[in-house]
């Protein structure tokens, strides 16, 4: 039976067109074999430039990419392709985990991934898998899309319905989830009534909310479920999910508002958060306001390794990073709610229970 699912798996793979550019034959080789035994087929190039012809005339869904190349290196191919094909899903390889391209090119030319090669491919093969679950997220997307362009008189309700469709995908893969999109959806939007917000806001909010992690669509069943510590490695797959979910629903033009929450909802005031690193006011309002709802929710929810802690840590802690993680007129809007206010906040727990 395990063998049949395997057989119908690499079966799918099958559908994926991946090009391999390394101006060693030797690497394509390799890569060719290790996809091939993984179900998958590739294309191997050794020039670059024939590489960005093909891309140019043929459809490829994924371009796995050597950095260090000759005549010109990859960063180079990828600002060609750029110019014709901003939706080719690239992952970055390189020899040496130094040598790779500033952190401003990468985010530039919109390579979405980079690793570093061995022998093994173990890390490659975890990057392929959740590139593909995100191209069929895009995939799924642009064709809802395309259906509600020709639909505009079922807009608004094929809307919500696409959301909810979207959420639920997300709350099968990780039971946490499941309660915590709709607690933080309800909070932001309290939070968002404390600060006087006008009513598209609160619903933007309200949508935002519920959709913050779509982005886990394209993260490792193996490391949402996992009970344990994340590794290093592993937390660094974790923290892809805005960029994916920006990914996810950025092809959506109805779902244009809530993008900046999607993406940004991990970013810290002081700077040091993620995926772009934003600080103070350069974070979109309304994900500093996600921002606050999200860690409250976290900070009280039970997980697996602990129970929700207490309100009065909660509390402290929210005071303690205010202008740090926290954006300070977030943060005391909330901090109100929650001394003044508690039963608002005791009614959302209340609706949606763990």
């Amino acid at each position: 039976m395990r063998h049949s699912k395997i057989q119908a798996e690499n079966s799918n793979n099958k559908n994926y067109k991946i090009i391999a550019v390394d101006d060693e034959i030797g690497i394509i080789d390799s890569l060719s074999i290790f996809l091939k035994h993984s179900g998958y087929t590739l294309v191997g190039c050794t020039n670059p430039y024939e590489a960005i012809e093909k891309v140019r005339n043929e459809h490829f869904d994924l371009m796995l990419l050597d950095y260090m190349m000759s005549p010109i290196h990859g960063d180079t191919v990828v600002e060609e392709i750029r110019k014709f094909n901003k939706e080719l899903y690239i992952i970055l390889l390189t020899g040496h985990k130094d040598i790779v391209p500033p952190l401003e090119t990468i985010k530039k030319l919109a390579i979405q991934a980079y690793c570093e090669k061995e022998d093994k491919f173990d890390q490659l093969l975890l990057l392929i898998e959740s590139a593909f679950k995100s191209i069929d997220q895009v995939k799924l997307i642009k064709d809802m899309n395309e259906e509600l362009r020709k639909s505009n008189e079922r807009l608004e309700n094929a809307y919500l319905e696409t959301i909810e469709v979207l959420r639920y995908t997300v709350e099968a893969k990780d039971s946490y989830t499941r309660g915590h999109s709709d607690r933080v959806s309800a909070y932001s939007v309290l939070i968002g009534n404390e600060l006087n917000l006008y009513d598209k806001d609160l619903r933007v909010l309200k949508v935002g909310g519920l959709f913050h992690d779509i982005g886990k669509v394209g993260i490792s069943d193996t490391i949402l479920t996992k009970p344990s510590k994340l590794t290093d490695e592993e937390y660094e797959e974790i923290k892809k999910h805005p960029s994916i979910g920006k990914q996810i629903i950025s092809n959506a033009s109805i779902f244009r508002d809530i993008v900046p929450i999607v993406y940004s909802h991990h970013e810290r005031f002081d700077g040091t958060g993620y995926p772009q690193g934003l600080k103070g006011n350069n974070i979109p309002f309304l994900a500093r306001i996600v921002a606050v709802a999200d860690a409250f929710d976290a900070m009280t929810s039970r997980r697996s390794y602990r129970d929700g802690l207490d309100l009065d840590y909660v509390e402290e802690t929210i005071k303690k990073y205010k202008g740090k993680q926290f954006d300070p007129e977030v943060a005391d809007a909330f901090l109100n709610i929650l001394n003044n206010k508690y039963e608002k906040i005791q009614e959302i727990k209340d609706r949606y229970p763990e």
